[in-house]
């Protein structure tokens, strides 16, 4: 049994989820883009980023997998949307009293308990708008719009106004409090309760999703929160943190830009199409950073990076939604919890290479990378976003 779309209540819905995401992400990407740089004041190495990289996304898979399937489960998604959030508000106070990279690892993993929301949240998207390439997109450009003010003002509070990291914090966590707001005007969708547990929601995907869930995370082996190691390449080239968050801006502005016109490009002509052509660009610019580079060729880069997450993120979400059918969910959780999980491996692998050189760390990602590739081409799609 299909969900009847409600053209006009989907689009609120939207514009209301995205809204809520862009206020958390204000607050995320004030603390993101400084956090390489706060790990290292506080003795941690290329191990320690990768690590927190990783778990960042990795210790939240499993209550990414629960939270879609609770949503299911219950005919209820917005609660779970709503504690998502709430967690994340909470999580951000508590790392102002964080003292070493100890323990910002245990508080960041805490936080991301609150992408419990990311599978509840999809759910409701994907059944708001019958171009959910588009749908995805521009919840992803309110999302990274949200990214780039907070990268503006924390270059504002570090750069001009001196501002410690502890501090800026406090007032990232502050402003995270207004995704809250929004939540409380989305629309439940009518929906039918599922009577299945978990595993026989994962038992009953079809094999199409599944392999693509596989090929999804064979590419986030490489595509792994790379940019805070890119980050900090970009400091040791030009020697500035403040122009480092500049170019964090510019990839910010890349993928808030092209988000939108990639997910409706999805749409029209397939998404396997546009994922192969972001994958492939996401080869090159690995291959690109394996070599010495000068500050105009970085700048390029870090903007194709942008085009990368852009054409990448709302794409794979919207074709899960696609070979998903009712168990959106249970489907959307298990996707976010096992690239999540891949997380942990990846960043770890990518943090050692790190430290042995960066050449080696970017040789690594730019093979997965090929391989993700070749796997992609045997993905089949569904014909059901070309109604």
């Amino acid at each position: 049994m299909k969900q009847k779309i409600d053209t006009k209540k989907g689009g609120k819905n939207i514009w209301l989820l995205g809204s809520s995401s862009m206020f958390n992400d204000v607050g995320s990407e004030m603390i993101t883009p400084i956090l390489p740089f706060y790990i290292s004041t506080l003795g941690g190495g290329g191990v320690a980023i990768g690590l927190i990289s990783g778990l960042r996304e990795g210790l939240s898979s499993l209550f990414k997998i629960l939270g879609g399937w609770l949503s299911d489960r219950t005919g209820k998604r917005r609660n779970f949307i709503f504690l998502g959030y709430l967690i994340s508000v909470i999580s951000r106070f508590l790392l102002v009293m964080a003292g070493s990279w100890q323990q910002i690892t245990t508080l960041l993993s805490i936080e991301r308990f609150g992408k419990l929301r990311d599978a509840p949240r999809d759910a409701i998207i994907s059944v708001s708008t019958k171009k959910r390439g588009r749908g995805f997109g521009f919840h992803q450009m309110m999302d990274t719009s949200g990214g780039v003010i907070g990268t503006l003002i924390v270059l504002l509070l570090f750069w001009k106004l001196n501002f410690e990291f502890v501090r800026i914090i406090f007032i990232a966590a502050a402003i995270s409090i207004l995704s809250l707001i929004p939540l409380f005007f989305v629309k439940e969708p009518k929906m039918k309760k599922s009577k299945k547990n978990l595993f026989e929601g994962f038992k009953k995907m079809n094999r199409k999703l599944k392999y693509f869930i596989f090929v999804s995370s064979v590419f986030t082996l490489a595509n792994f929160g790379m940019y805070m190691f890119l980050i900090l390449r970009a400091k040791e080239i030009t020697g500035s943190v403040a122009f480092a968050l500049g170019l964090y801006i510019l990839f910010s502005l890349a993928y808030a830009v092209f988000a939108v016109p990639f997910g409706s490009l999805s749409d029209r002509v397939g998404r396997k199409k546009v994922l192969l052509v972001g994958y492939t660009l996401f080869l090159i610019v690995s291959l690109a950073f394996t070599n010495s580079i000068n500050i105009f060729s970085l700048s390029l880069l870090f903007i194709l990076y942008g085009v990368v997450y852009a054409i990448v993120t709302s794409t794979q979400r919207a074709f899960v939604s696609d070979l998903s059918g009712n168990m959106k969910g249970t489907a959307l959780g298990f996707y976010h919890g096992i690239i999540g999980l891949v997380n942990i491996p990846a960043g770890l692998i990518a943090g050692i290479l790190w430290d042995i050189h960066y050449s080696i760390m970017f040789w690594y990602v730019s093979v997965v990378a090929l391989i993700s590739i070749i796997f992609l081409l045997f993905v089949k799609e569904e014909n059901e976003f070309r109604r």
